[in-house]
């Protein structure tokens, strides 16, 4: 298998599961520390896919993290055959993430637009300036789940 930017086991990989877990966080931040986001199902959604992606990304990283403190390439051809089915699980897990993340960060903004454009300005102040943050935010997860499900798969299709 080549070396790619983002494979498993580079600073690259680990930069982005933390960019993951980062703006995931946020996202559940921001609309956590709201009072009215649980009276909204897509806001509760948007919260539950990401704290779901805050702990694949924080697995995924933790991997990244061994193999760069020890020094080892995940992907050597002796491992290749142990690490088929890992990788093709990964692959459909960051999949379906990334679908849960852009449905969660689709229908959020949705309920955001229809506070500030259509129902004539928000009337919760502080709270829509949140939610639109975590919706940023969870669109920003959306895009480094993008990233690294494209090299992920460039990574199958390569090997």
């Amino acid at each position: 298998m080549k070396d790619f930017a983002g494979t498993p086991g580079t600073v690259t990989a680990l930069i982005l599961r933390m960019l993951q877990c980062f703006f995931a966080a946020g996202a559940i931040a921001s609309m956590a520390t709201t009072s009215t986001f649980y009276e909204f199902t897509a806001f509760c959604f948007l919260i539950a896919a990401m704290g779901l992606q805050i702990l694949w990304s924080f697995a995924l990283a933790t991997l990244d993290i061994y193999a760069l403190a020890k020094k080892k390439v995940i992907h050597n051809a002796g491992l290749v055959s142990l690490f088929v089915v890992g990788d093709w699980l990964s692959y459909l897990i960051s999949q379906v993430t990334a679908t849960l993340s852009l449905a969660a960060a689709a229908s959020s903004a949705g309920i955001t637009v229809l506070y500030f454009s259509d129902l004539g300005g928000c009337g919760f102040g502080e709270e829509c300036q949140k939610y639109q943050m975590a919706v940023g935010l969870a669109f920003l997860t959306w895009l480094t789940i993008g990233i690294s499900s494209v090299i992920m798969f460039w990574i199958l299709a390569a090997g």
